[in-house]
């Protein structure tokens, strides 16, 4: 197992942009807003002697209320897991009442923690740390997150006298299944990722709009790696007002390029709004496999739910390719089928598709549903293969290929995923033509035959 390197401290000290320096992206949102962060969120890290985990924290406050109580407890479990603590302070502000607060907690939990005192650029590194020797922690360490002065050897010295396990240092989820889960605020997304984790992982609060930034949660199930991808729920942009949601609503979207499969939560007591089909129509088009959870299914009464299916049926029908699945993601019911489908869908759209097997399906479409003629000519579909993966991507050759109606490429859509079993995958099709190479080529002529042509046009002229 790798360390884990958590970062806690007061709200707006600097924890998110320490986090992005550290793991040399830009996961965690960064504002000049106290509270902006939450959940906790793990990040490789890639600055220091060793690899390691790194978490964010949200800010940890003296009166937490509200929302603010889930959001200590996450800070507080990220503390107890942690082998190292940073906790971040602002050289600028000088010590506060929560600072105090925070080191009289941080010494009970045991951990062996680090001051570091950010916003120090400019300033000389002693005067920068010097009011926090009062926090009876050891020496401050004086550091600029937003331009990385002093994080290397702040890395070092945190993880000095920590050995790494036998095959630690190849950790990377890399080969994790990402799975993303998205839908309009207050739908269930976080609540259906705790469910699935088994504890309370992720802030669940009623109220719209609690997960601001896209949190990435490392899980396996059945023997298989999963990374998922809790979001921020998406609303109408007429509604979205707050800059602070804009960025959000762009981390949600950035998370579905980055997933193999997205799971779409629908609220059941609600009807399937315009929102819902242009989120999930987007996910379809960027290609990525699909399944659709309507929660909250156990509060429905009976005699409703066939019409909720009906609607499902009228307001997506473009989605024919993504099962739905019922489920409550507080009780569990219907989750652990979700997670099944995953797993089969993301299997469909990493399959490979022999080339002898996809024309041999072709060949029996055409059969079955001629191509349309056109100007009194048959359009010919000669053989089929595979372009690519994740969306699965089928290439058909033939001819007059910019005359084949709409209708007929998403009759061959339907053809090779009921053939090949690709549900939950869209099925992207590509035309292409066989073009005479030689076309608009003109061999040069040899010297005999142009004095050979010239023979034959002096006859010619004098004929005339």
């Amino acid at each position: 197992m790798l360390p884990v390197i958590a970062l806690v401290g007061r709200p707006n000290v600097g924890k998110s942009t320490l986090f992005n320096f550290l793991t040399r992206t830009r996961d965690a949102l960064v504002a000049d807003m106290p509270g902006l962060t939450r959940d906790r969120n793990y990040g490789y890290g890639k600055v220091g002697s060793l690899p390691y985990v790194v978490v964010d924290t949200g800010g940890l406050v003296v009166d937490a209320r509200g929302v603010e109580q889930q959001m200590v407890k996450q800070a507080l479990r990220a503390v107890q897991e942690a082998d190292r603590v940073l906790f971040l302070v602002d050289s600028r502000s000088g010590v506060t009442p929560d600072d105090h607060y925070i080191a009289q907690t941080l010494r009970k939990l045991n951990k062996k923690v680090f001051i570091v005192a950010n916003k120090a650029e400019g300033v000389d590194s002693a005067t920068a740390g010097a009011d926090f020797y009062a926090l009876g922690l050891g020496e401050p360490r004086a550091i600029s997150a937003a331009h990385g002065d002093g994080v290397k050897g702040l890395m070092d010295d945190a993880l000095e006298g920590i050995e790494l396990a036998e095959g630690a240092a190849a950790a990377g989820g890399q080969d994790d299944i990402r799975v993303a889960v998205i839908g309009r605020p207050n739908v269930g997304k976080s609540t259906l990722i705790n469910r699935l984790l088994g504890e309370e992982r992720l802030i669940s609060f009623d109220q719209p709009g609690t997960t601001r930034d896209a949190v990435f949660v490392p899980f396996e199930r059945d023997g298989h790696n999963y990374m998922l991808i809790d979001t921020a729920g998406v609303r109408r942009r007429a509604r979205v007002e707050e800059a602070i949601e804009k960025f959000s609503v762009i981390k949600a979207l950035q998370a579905v390029d980055s997933a193999n499969v997205v799971i779409g939560v629908i609220d059941a007591h609600d009807a399937v709004t315009e929102q819902d089909a242009s989120l999930f129509g987007m996910v379809a088009e960027r290609g990525r496999a699909l399944l659709i959870a309507v929660n909250k299914w156990d509060g429905i009464p009976s005699d409703k739910r066939d019409e909720i299916r009906a609607g499902l049926d009228l307001r997506l029908p473009f989605l024919d390719f993504a099962p739905v699945h019922f489920i409550s993601a507080l009780h569990g019911t219907g989750v652990g089928e979700l997670m099944r489908g995953v797993k089969h869908a993301y299997d469909a759209s990493m399959r490979e598709l022999a080339t002898p097997e996809l024309t041999r399906v072709l060949e029996t479409a055409i059969e079955q549903h001629q191509p349309p003629l056109v100007r009194g000519r048959r359009i010919k579909l000669r053989y089929a293969h595979q372009g690519g993966r994740n969306p699965p991507i089928i290439v058909v050759h033939g001819n007059q290929i910019q005359h084949i109606p709409d209708a007929y490429k998403r009759y061959l859509a339907n053809v090779f995923r009921k053939n090949f079993r690709l549900e939950g995958t869209p099925v992207r099709m590509e035309f292409r033509t066989d073009e005479n190479p030689f076309k608009g080529k003109r061999n040069p002529l040899t010297p005999r035959q142009r004095r050979s042509r010239q023979r034959l046009m002096k006859r010619v002229k004098k004929r005339s």
